[in-house]
Formats: C-alpha cells, structure tokens, sequence
C-alpha cells in the first residue's frame, strides 16, 4: 500500500507494518524517512537490527533464511534491505514477492531503492512492494525549486531560528538541488545566528554555493523565460563539467522539423499552454530571434554555452536562419515563439 511521506510521522504512532519500502532519490529525504521507521521500530522494542546490501553478487537466500530463523539477541528485529541499482533481477525479484506474501512474525523489513519508475511498478515484484497488503510504500519526491523557500524556512523554523525573505531566497539560491548541503548549513547558521535571527549578511559569510543543476531544470528555466536563474544555472552546468552537447539536446521536445507548424505566437502564455494544439504559425509568420521573448533568452543560453567550450562554436547568422546542432537544421519553438534568428552548430576542430 501506498503511504505519503507526510503520513509516515502518524503512521509510526501505532502498529508496525511488516514491511516498508522507501523510494526515491533525494539522499537526504530518503534518509530522515529510514531514520524516522528505525527510531519507531527501536521504541516499539525491534532491538536487534540487521543490515544486507543486495549488490550483483548478493546471495537473495540469506534474506530468507533471516526471515525464517529466530533471533538469538532478541524478541523483535529489524532487517534492512539496501537496493542500490533498484533492480533485484530474476532471483530478487522472486525473493521479494515471497517475502512481502508471507513476511517473518515479529520483524520489520525496511527496503531502501532509487525511484522506481512506472513500467517497474508494473512488474510483479514492483507490484508486491507497492501494493502488497502487508507493506508500506513511500515514495519520496524532490522539493521543487518553488517549494525551497518555504522548505528551508520550514527546517530553520525547527532549528529554532528565524530568517528575513531576502535571507531564505539567498540560501535557496545557493543550495538548489542539494538538500544534503541546505540541511548541512542551517546546523552551521545555529552555530553563527545571534538572537537565533538569520540575515542576508549571516547568509553571505557562512553559506557555501552548493548548488546542483541539471539540464532538464535549465530546460524548464528557459521554456519559462526565467532569463536570470538560466543562466544561473548554466554556469552551475559549466562548472560541473557538463558538455555543451548535452546542454544543446536538453531542449529537444520543444524543436518542431523543419516546414512543419509551430505553435501560434502568444506571448505570456506559459511554455505547457504554448505547446498546446491551437492556430499553427508557418514559418512566414514566426518572429524573429531579434524580438524579446524566451527566443531569445535560449538563443543567448545556447550561444553562450556553445561559445563557452575550448573546442566548440556556435555562430549567430542573423535573422532568417534557422537552429541546427550538427542536424539537418530545425525550427525551435519556445513558449509560444518561434527562433529562427539563430544558427548553432557544434564543430570541433
């Protein structure tokens, strides 16, 4: 069964389920879920606690032969299964589904994995984790970059400090992406706070850009028109060792083939409205890259990025033109307009 990660706090109030699978990617978040069921089970007497990491030469009998056997230390244990590539294979998987069928008696299993995505929920070994009768499925997901504010006010208001908007946006700005890093710096704020208030200035001598991008967050940057926070982030992406190549192919879905409509030109509408069926716009009656729009912020994200590596270069042809990288050339349609003042292509020499 499925169970939110806000529920999970209430949850362990009472009775244990037998089994509980934690899933998701954020590091940080993963952890305090994991930390939060093994002080529950702790206080509800699971006192023996055992540990397998499930790598591609882990024998999947031991699990069951754990579940089989009696503790020797205590009445109640607490087995964890740690599944790092969230694939079990053949032998794991049937592992699985006859563990979550017929979980051991006094014992809580907890399993951690990456995301599972929806065609491994569909398997019948991803079936039994997330809607076996006897488990418990949380699925963590990453705090967005609009919720980080309130996420990082909400962490210092339990630290017992408080921070001015100015002061929460700056810390947000330098931990984008890196939750580990934000909780890492907020116990050093505790350290650094007078009066337990956090200021722009606190912020400016004790918080590290930590930062992490990735270019489907740049993507959803510029598609958005967020000029500032795209580059931003593409410097984040530069610093990182990320290729220009890659950072070119992220804003694939929104390149139309050549000749084929594009979507009618209405400024303002977001880059999901944009992109809806409606009035197509040919080519003749696109506007040029010249014009003010989200055009022209991915034609200055993408020169700059392209210009930035030693052995590549990306050159503005004037209006007109079309964006090609390296491929027969295409139209791009952003948020509404169409780029075709740009021509970027990839050439090493």
């Amino acid at each position: 069964m499925k169970l939110a990660p806000a529920q999970l706090g209430k949850h362990l109030q009472g009775a244990l389920a037998p089994v509980y699978i934690i899933s998701g990617d954020d590091p940080l978040l993963c952890q305090e879920a994991a930390d939060a069921i093994r002080a529950a089970a702790r206080q509800q007497g699971f006192d023996e606690r055992q540990v397998f990491a499930a790598d591609a030469s882990f024998d999947w009998g031991t699990l069951l032969q754990a579940g089989a056997s009696m503790s020797l230390f205590a009445e109640k244990r607490l087995l964890e299964l740690r599944l790092p590539s969230g694939k079990p294979g053949d032998k794991g998987a049937a592992a699985l589904i006859e563990y979550c069928s017929r979980p051991a008696e006094d014992t809580v299993l907890l399993i951690s994995l990456p995301k599972l995505d929806g065609s491994a929920q569909k398997t019948k070994w991803g079936k039994a984790l997330v809607e076996g009768p006897q488990t418990q499925f949380v699925q963590i997901w990453p705090v967005d970059v609009s919720q980080l504010p309130s996420w990082i006010r909400q962490r210092l208001s339990q630290a017992g400090l408080s921070a001015s908007q100015d002061a929460v946006e700056l810390i947000a700005a330098r931990v984008e992406g890196n939750l580990l890093a934000a909780a890492q710096e907020i116990e050093k704020l505790k350290l650094m706070a007078e009066g337990g208030q956090i200021t722009v200035e606190t912020v400016q001598a004790a918080v590290a850009d930590s930062a992490r991008f990735d270019v489907f967050g740049l993507t959803d940057a510029i598609l958005n028109g967020e000029a500032a926070h795209a580059l931003r982030m593409l410097e984040g992406l530069r610093g990182e060792g990320v290729e220009p190549p890659v950072i070119l192919w992220a804003p694939g879905p929104g390149i139309a083939p050549a000749g084929q409509p594009v979507p009618a030109i209405q400024p303002g509408r977001t880059a999901g409205q944009s992109l809806q069926p409606g009035p197509p716009a040919r080519l003749g009656q696109a506007q040029t890259a010249d014009e003010q729009g989200p055009a022209t912020l991915l034609r200055t994200t993408l020169g700059a990025t392209a210009a930035r590596g030693p052995a590549h270069r990306c050159a503005d042809q004037g209006p007109g033109r079309r964006l090609a990288v390296d491929e027969p050339q295409s139209v791009v349609a952003v948020d509404g307009w169409a780029a075709v003042g740009v021509t970027c292509r990839i050439s090493t020499h």
